[in-house]
């Protein structure tokens, strides 16, 4: 368990989007203790690498339990605390680099297991705690430590790649709008499968250009965020895919799969089909020949 350390300093950057997300998460968990009479330890806190990673420490007192994990492996980690104790609530703290890069192969299959999970993915455009350079989601053409002469690789739609894997859950959100980041989160922690709150989470010292509300001086400033519409159905996948492909960044709730089993139910129900009785660890070991 990581116990939080009252001298603890956060190491971030001031003005760091990731302020926000630690406010936005700490109500979520607030509101989810009060809701279901459910110890705040019964939540878990997985982190990669990178500056998110300061969030499996949280706020004074009573908190979550927390594992700092290796580089892009939040999403196994996490099924494997998930499918040994499903009755947890297992929340991912990841960065774009983390999550997005070498962490990207493990989108798919675990979409496809539905695994009952939230990620909650700060986007700062760079990979900020080592010093700024490309990320999958910086700009094309931008120029970073490791892309001298400018980054010659498209960038990534994380809402594209998520809906295209098949997430269940998907949503959009800013790391200034802490209101609304904390109800996203709260819902995609309360929905039953694999969810994913992406957020834009600027980063003030390696990627200041990046900043939400940047503008094109050929245009005028003109917002990148622009909400989503009220009329937008989020369990329309074609709209979804239409808003995620199109100008901007959609802020809000972008997509739900209206049924969704995840996949400890899914195990639960092929057992009982089968008549498999579900054997403890002693009974397990008590079987083997050693």
């Amino acid at each position: 368990m990581s116990k939080r350390n009252p001298e603890y300093d956060f190491k971030w950057c001031p003005g760091c989007g990731d302020f926000g997300v630690k406010r936005a998460i700490e109500g979520a968990l607030a509101e989810r203790t009060v809701e279901r009479s459910e110890p705040i330890e019964q939540t878990v806190i997985v982190a990669g690498i990178g500056c998110s990673g300061n969030l499996v420490h949280l706020q004074e007192g009573p908190q979550p339990f927390g594992l700092h994990g290796i580089h892009g492996r939040t999403l196994p980690i996490a099924w494997g605390i998930k499918a040994v104790r499903p009755d947890l609530n297992v929340l991912i703290v990841s960065g774009d680099g983390d999550y997005l890069s070498i962490g990207a192969e493990h989108i798919g299959p675990q979409a496809k297991r539905n695994i009952d999970v939230t990620a909650v993915v700060m986007d700062n455009g760079v990979y900020g705690l080592t010093k700024g350079q490309a990320s999958p989601t910086t700009e094309f053409e931008v120029v970073t430590p490791t892309t001298p002469y400018g980054k010659l690789d498209d960038k990534l739609n994380p809402l594209e790649t998520y809906l295209a894997a098949g997430v269940s859950f998907i949503a959009s959100a800013l790391s200034s709008q802490v209101k609304q980041l904390q109800e996203l989160i709260k819902e995609a922690m309360d929905y039953p499968g694999f969810s994913i709150v992406h957020v834009q989470s600027p980063c003030t010292t390696y990627n200041d250009t990046y900043a939400v509300l940047k503008g094109n001086p050929k245009e005028g400033i003109e917002p990148l965020a622009r909400p989503i519409p009220d009329s937008h159905d989020p369990s329309d996948f074609a709209g979804a895919m239409a808003l995620a492909r199109g100008r901007g960044i959609p802020i809000g709730r972008l997509y739900r799969k209206p049924e969704s089993v995840p996949s400890h139910e899914r195990l639960r129900g092929a057992r009982e089909r089968l008549g498999v009785k579900q054997q403890s660890v002693d009974d397990l070991l008590a079987g083997m020949k050693i």
